[in-house]
């Protein structure tokens, strides 16, 4: 449970940081809501694969067996969170926040949804397969 209680943290971390860079990718119009959720996953990946090779899991192993992995879960996350994030966002816009004042924030809705279900995903394939002992 201690390992997953730093998983948490970090991950809270990197979500912050991914919804940070969601939020000025959208905000700034310099991408679409799908590529924003989709570059600020990647980027808080970053984060999130240092501090929890360090600080949550304590890996003994070198970085390059654990990197590899990393992008092959980071690959796996991004693709869950981009479609889990599409199809939230498409029926919160099209269906339950229409005529409502909370549809400019449709987005950050969303994916908080589709952050919710990766997460799982993401600490059994840390756990499980990444920094595996």
């Amino acid at each position: 449970m201690d390992k997953f209680i730093k998983f948490v943290v970090i991950g809270g971390a990197a979500t912050l940081l991914q919804f940070f860079l969601l939020w000025v990718f959208v905000e700034c119009d310099w991408l679409s809501p799908t590529l924003a959720s989709a570059a600020s996953y990647a980027c808080s990946s970053v984060f999130n694969y240092l501090a929890n090779y360090h600080f949550t899991f304590t890996s003994k192993q070198s970085h390059s067996q654990t990197l590899p992995k990393f992008v092959v879960t980071a690959a796996v996350g991004v693709a869950l969170n981009t479609a889990l994030f599409t199809f939230f966002l498409f029926l919160l816009n099209n269906y339950l926040l229409t005529g409502t004042n909370l549809l400019n924030a449709a987005y950050l809705i969303a994916q908080l949804f589709a952050t919710l279900l990766t997460l799982i995903v993401n600490f059994l394939m840390h756990k499980f397969w990444i920094y595996r002992r």
